[in-house]
């Protein structure tokens, strides 16, 4: 990607400062902060059904000349259509995995003013802060975060990459380079599922741009009455999220209700997103999530968010488009992220304004 563009993208994210909630949540508060208390959630239905547990994808079956090659890859195109999440197994990156947890857990444990060494700018999306909270009244989410863009190696900004724990910056550069490839595999199964070559696909992208961010959900006395973060779906191709620590609190949206879903050891949770939606004609639908948060301790998640050169415009693939026209209006990918980080965390609503309705 051109770097020419990259401020573009940070000035988008603006998000108005607000207070450190792990720091809050050491406070050991009688009574939450009204801005955090969400009222929705009382009416919010969860599903106990266990079957809704989400789709397995063995990575090692989908290699080409694998006996379960087709079958890998029919469940593949099947998780993608119906779910729009699933777990990944056998990807190789255990090692890298394992080391970014740990670097991760050290660095939350650090004192509030060695973490706001790396605290975001003003108008800026990256570092140590928050994101989406865009006016004074707003509903806040019981979250903090730390966001870096990874790839291009060309629009890094070291600043806000920490530098304690000392193998912060090691970790995070292998995670970086094993998530990047798994992803650009995948795209490459999605587009042979979809019958399309990928290099009109990746054609279409033109690299995949990536941005990993941390979040931290502090315990909270009254969990239920708070959001770790908010009902959305994200804005790019393809997630992939890592759980540090065995506390659930993901969530998607399955059949209207919210279904919790618990991660298997080792694995990859992956979800696709809104250019995916688009680029598809809506045979691979962005699905609606949240996070909750535990009541007694905290929980740790790492999302590596896997999308678009910014110049690129996204649209449905011309193949398939042909049978019933195309679903969605072109929109250049820059302007689409920069509507999505200046926006309130609204479900898919943004995703509905580029829909054709006819």
């Amino acid at each position: 990607m051109d770097t020419k563009v990259i401020p573009a993208i940070k000035l988008s994210g603006l998000s108005l400062p607000v207070k450190n909630v792990q720091e809050l949540a050491s406070q050991n508060l009688e009574a939450i902060p009204h801005r955090y208390i969400r009222p929705e959630t009382e009416s919010d239905e969860v599903s106990v059904d266990e079957s809704s547990q989400l789709p397995v994808i063995d990575m090692n079956k989908l290699a080409s000349g694998s006996i379960e090659y087709q079958t890998e890859m029919a469940k593949l195109h099947q998780a993608c259509k119906e779910w729009g999440f699933f777990q990944l197994i056998n990807h190789g990156a255990t090692t890298e995995i394992e080391n970014t947890k740990a670097a991760v857990r050290d660095f939350f444990k650090l004192p509030l003013e060695e973490k706001m060494v790396y605290e975001q700018l003003p108008g800026g999306l990256e570092g140590y802060g928050h994101a989406f909270v865009l006016s004074d009244d707003q509903k806040l989410d019981w979250n903090d975060m730390l966001a870096i863009i990874a790839l291009p190696i060309s629009a890094r900004n070291m600043r806000f990459w920490p530098n304690k724990p000392e193998s912060f910056r090691s970790a995070f550069e292998q995670y970086s380079r094993v998530l990047h490839k798994i992803s650009t595999i995948l795209c490459e199964m999605m587009a042979a599922n979809l019958g399309v070559e990928f290099k009109e696909f990746s054609g279409m992208y033109k690299e995949l741009v990536q941005t990993i961010r941390v979040n931290y959900y502090p315990p909270c006395s009254q969990a239920d009455k708070v959001i770790g973060i908010s009902p959305h779906t994200d804005g790019n191709l393809l997630t992939l999220l890592v759980q540090v620590d065995e506390v659930e609190g993901l969530q998607i949206r399955k059949n209207g209700k919210w279904a919790p879903i618990k991660p298997l050891p080792g694995a990859l949770i992956v979800n696709t997103g809104d250019a995916l939606e688009i680029m598809s004609n809506g045979e691979y639908p962005t699905v609606e999530h949240r996070a909750v948060v535990n009541s007694e301790r905290e929980r740790l998640s790492i999302a590596a968010f896997h999308g678009p050169s910014a110049e690129a415009n996204i649209s449905p693939l011309p193949d398939l488009v042909k049978a019933n026209g195309a679903k969605y209006r072109t929109v250049k990918y820059e302007e689409y992220l920069k509507e999505f980080l200046s926006s309130r965390l609204s479900g898919k609503s943004q995703l509905d304004d580029v829909k054709i309705y006819n």
